[in-house]
């Protein structure tokens, strides 16, 4: 009970929290735009599955604290750089987003409907296979984001009981907003470009931190926020000009 009745765990637990949602957002989308790929039915139950298993990856890594911090241990040099665990892990997931990203992007510009596009939907309606697939990319990223959401957290809180329920509280948020944002994301076809474009931002960023080179996030969000609310309002001339048309 002294410990609930701790201002400072509570302020420690909401800042947690807090930075824990932000630093979820790219997972939010990428999950967003991977369970887009599946049917309606399940769209819901495989977001359900990708935070989950977000949740499991991050509590799991928060009970394996002393392995965490060895990964910063360097195993070897590579271009003047030394290369530690944790690098090791950034850099597969930043290629490993890049890769997905732009293959997204290609399908949303470039792909002909009754080619690729077309037998990707088919893929989709045979169902467990892509079903699954999805779930096991989710998986992977889930694991990258972790890496660094862990990492944060222990710079930030030294209870472990607090950062477990931060992060619990944190995907518990990320669940309610998924769906909302996954919506909206394939309602309007260039929003889904912005975010993969966003998700590549974001991979190279995570490649970037591999070789120790580190640019705050804040640039990367700033930036798209920035193109989110130049879209926001094409959405919204495009809107108007169509009731306009319809009047007409």
């Amino acid at each position: 009970m002294d410990i609930l009745l701790d201002p400072n765990i509570w302020i420690a637990f909401f800042m947690l929290a807090a930075l824990e949602i932000v630093l979820g957002i790219d997972n939010i989308i990428f999950i967003s735009i991977l369970v887009g790929r599946l049917p309606q039915e399940k769209r819901d139950l495989a977001r359900r599955l990708g935070l989950g298993f977000a949740m499991v990856s991050r509590i799991g890594l928060l009970f394996s604290l002393a392995w965490v911090m060895t990964l910063t241990t360097p195993l070897f040099s590579a271009m003047g750089h030394e290369i530690s665990g944790r690098d090791l892990i950034l850099l597969g997931g930043g290629l490993f987003l890049l890769y997905k990203a732009s293959h997204e992007i290609f399908l949303e510009v470039e792909a002909h409907p009754s080619k690729e596009v077309s037998a990707g939907a088919d893929s989709v309606k045979t169902g467990a296979n892509v079903f699954w697939g999805t779930i096991v990319q989710i998986g992977i990223v889930d694991i990258v984001f972790s890496l660094d959401s862990v990492i944060t957290a222990v710079g930030m809180v030294d209870n472990i009981g607090v950062m477990v329920a931060a992060v619990m509280a944190s995907v518990a948020v990320m669940m309610f907003a998924a769906k909302p944002i996954g919506e909206f994301v394939d309602m309007h076809p260039s929003i889904k470009v912005l975010a993969l474009a966003f998700l590549t931002m974001v991979g190279t960023l995570l490649v970037a931190e591999a070789f120790d080179v580190h640019v705050p996030k804040a640039y990367v969000y700033t930036a798209m926020l920035f193109s989110l609310g130049v879209e926001a309002l094409n959405i919204r001339a495009r809107t108007k000009r169509l009731a306009l048309q319809n009047r007409g």
